[in-house]
């Protein structure tokens, strides 16, 4: 995986998941919280923006683990 991610990349790594699973955003390693995003996407010199629409909770410990931030 590139340092970078690219949206061809991202594109790649979802194509084969679910469709209509919902979307959580993991933040901090020091702070192990599940964010939600915003469904704006917005797009700026040359760079694609996401935007963070509130947190919801723990990661679970199993996130955390495959993240290895445990």
């Amino acid at each position: 995986m590139p340092q970078y991610l690219t949206v061809a990349h991202l594109i790649a790594q979802l194509q084969d998941v679910d469709p209509n699973l919902r979307v959580r955003l993991a933040v901090n390693p020091d702070w192990p919280f599940s964010h939600l995003l915003a469904s704006n996407v917005l797009v700026h010199d040359g760079l694609v923006y996401l935007a963070e629409d509130g947190q919801e909770g723990y990661l679970p410990t199993a996130v955390r683990e495959e993240l290895a931030w445990a």
